[in-house]
């Protein structure tokens, strides 16, 4: 009725919802394409979105989504119409359709003609596409067969001990952008798969209200992008900081309990002392029970990597988070960290009838991981040659990432081909151990960057932990309790990012350097020690463009947006 074609695309711009759902499984079974486009995408970056999959129908959320797609509806030639949920559209116009006129328009399709539909409908052929975010480049088309899909969401699901609803109703909250491989196997397939109840959180839910939701569903399993689990983290901390000096030395005592029987555990000694069961009724239900997870069985990370300093606080509370692994040319997961088979810092190992090849391995075992599997990817939209990059000769798909596999199979992501920092002496530095270690050495930093290719040194962007408009998502001025508290440790009365830089305070900038100091005393060369660095005004954000839509650092962005503060670093 509204013109679909065959293997053309049906876009849909808005925060997860029941439409959202309904209209990317529509538009599969109906013959198009599902593709999801990000809500922070700015009017050229849907635009290339839609050309490029040849949208024939387009599907938003509210006006604001509306007029980026009308201010380019004259360079979209495919275009036939567009569907408005979430609200009712302000004006009339023609092709223009609210939600319920569009369910209207379906009541006249005969369902013999939906069948015809989905029966010439094959396992080989493409389903859905996931545009990868393009921090260099345009974005590409990942193109996902039913079959990528439906194995993968099968597959993963069982290996992760999910129940079919028969036997046990399982939860989860939806929030992450479902334009996002992570999201859409976890909210989307695997649910369909294994009947889960889905309950949506609030569209401002990774700005503040997500413990709020949780708290309200209490999942059996849940999915949080590292930056998610390190904002509990410090907002637990900052709690702790202001309780009685008696419950601070119990939650000590019961971290420390609960690191060292978890890390047994993890080892393979599964026994239960007294003192964890006592720690357990003290301390860790009271913690599991604040942050809406005292049902939660699985609770999961991935999509970006993640500080082993986070995976050890929220381990000493006997909250496992399991790392997991992929990529949207993977359909999502590769590795798999579980309950009774993990490892900190590692990623997991092959989830069951996928494989991995450690490419040109160096001394130490590390080299690039590749991937094998039915849930490797059909190839980019349009894009032969970059299809050709990826995926060899030999079937294996180059992930551009480096790790190295220990001698019981778990994967250890040490950091990726292209963010390798090459210095002037030809020394390949990977950032992340550093950056993290910057962080944990200094708890007032926020975010870390790590700069210096091709130079004789290597330098440092940082950012303090700071508060943020819950409405917009912007950093503002005023630290963080932790932070504050942290400079009133050290005699400094700053309660603002700019008091700090402004005065360049003595206590701050002597503590900041003295961590750097730490960190770089354990370096591995001189090479990959930290020489300079320099506070940033603001922290990285989403809405500043240094964060992708799961909270992942693009480099590109920061390295061209502080280009001067760069060059500074390295000015005679």
């Amino acid at each position: 009725q509204l013109g679909l074609e065959r293997f053309h695309g049906v876009c849909i711009l808005g925060f997860n919802s029941a439409e959202w759902f309904v209209a990317d499984v529509g538009a599969i079974l109906a013959g198009g394409l599902a593709v999801g486009i990000y809500t922070t995408n700015s009017t050229d970056a849907c635009r290339y979105v839609a050309k490029s999959c040849r949208a024939n129908v387009l599907v938003v959320e509210n006006d604001k989504q509306l007029q980026k797609i009308l201010e380019v509806q004259h360079q979209l030639p495919d275009l036939r119409a567009i569907v408005q949920y979430g609200e009712a559209p302000r004006e009339k116009r023609p092709n223009l359709y609210s939600w319920s006129e569009f369910m209207e328009l379906g009541r006249d399709v005969p369902d013999a003609l939906l069948r015809d539909v989905i029966e010439s409908q094959k396992p080989n052929q493409c389903c859905t596409l996931i545009y990868t975010s393009g921090t260099t480049g345009q974005p590409k088309g990942v193109m996902l067969s039913h079959d990528n899909v439906t194995w993968t969401a099968a597959v993963a699901g069982r290996s992760m001990l999910l129940k079919d609803a028969r036997e046990r109703q399982e939860l989860v909250v939806s929030y992450l952008p479902l334009s996002h491989v992570a999201a859409q196997m976890s909210d989307i397939w695997s649910a369909m798969t294994f009947g889960v109840q889905v309950c949506f959180a609030q569209p401002d839910a990774l700005k503040g209200t997500l413990v709020d939701t949780l708290r309200e569903v209490r999942p059996t399993a849940f999915l949080g992008v590292p930056r998610v689990w390190e904002k509990m983290e410090e907002k637990m901390k900052s709690v702790g900081a202001k309780s009685s000096s008696l419950r601070r030395k119990v939650a000590a005592w019961a971290k420390r309990v609960g690191l060292q029987t978890n890390l047994k555990r993890m080892n393979g000694r599964p026994e239960v002392p007294v003192n964890f069961r006592l720690a357990r009724h003290l301390v860790y239900k009271k913690v599991r029970r604040a942050l809406g997870l005292e049902r939660c069985r699985l609770c999961c990370t991935g999509a970006a990597p993640i500080a082993r300093e986070t995976l050890e606080f929220f381990l000493s509370l006997d909250i496992p988070v399991l790392e997991l692994y992929g990529m949207s040319e993977s359909a999502g997961p590769h590795t798999l960290s579980l309950p009774h088979a993990f490892r900190l810092g590692s990623c997991g190992s092959d989830m069951p009838g996928c494989r991995t090849l450690i490419h040109n391995p160096d001394g130490d075992g590390t080299g690039e991981i590749c991937f094998a599997g039915r849930h490797v990817f059909m190839g980019y939209l349009g894009m032969e040659d970059k299809t050709r990059e990826a995926i060899d000769d030999d079937g294996w798909l180059h992930s551009g990432d480096l790790g190295r596999r220990d001698e019981d199979g778990f994967l250890f992501i040490t950091g990726r081909i292209k963010e390798l920092i090459v210095t002037a002496g030809g020394e390949n530095v990977p950032p992340v151990p550093i950056e993290d270690a910057v962080k944990e050495a200094v708890p007032i930093i926020s975010n870390a960057m790590l700069v210096g290719d091709r130079a004789k040194f290597l330098s440092m962007l940082l950012t303090l932990k700071c508060n943020v408009d819950a409405e917009t998502g912007e950093p503002g001025d005023e630290l963080t309790p932790e932070a504050v508290e942290f400079c009133q440790k050290l005699g400094s009365p700053a309660t603002r990012v700019s008091q700090i830089i402004g005065s360049r305070d003595q206590a701050v900038y002597g503590a900041i350097q003295k961590g750097i100091a730490a960190v770089n005393e354990r370096a591995v060369s001189n090479a990959q020690k930290v020489q300079k660095w320099v506070l940033l005004e603001k922290d990285f954000s989403l809405p500043g463009g240094e964060l992708g839509p799961t909270m992942k650092l693009k480099r590109p962005v920061v390295e061209q947006k502080y280009r001067d503060q760069i060059a500074q670093f390295y000015a005679e």
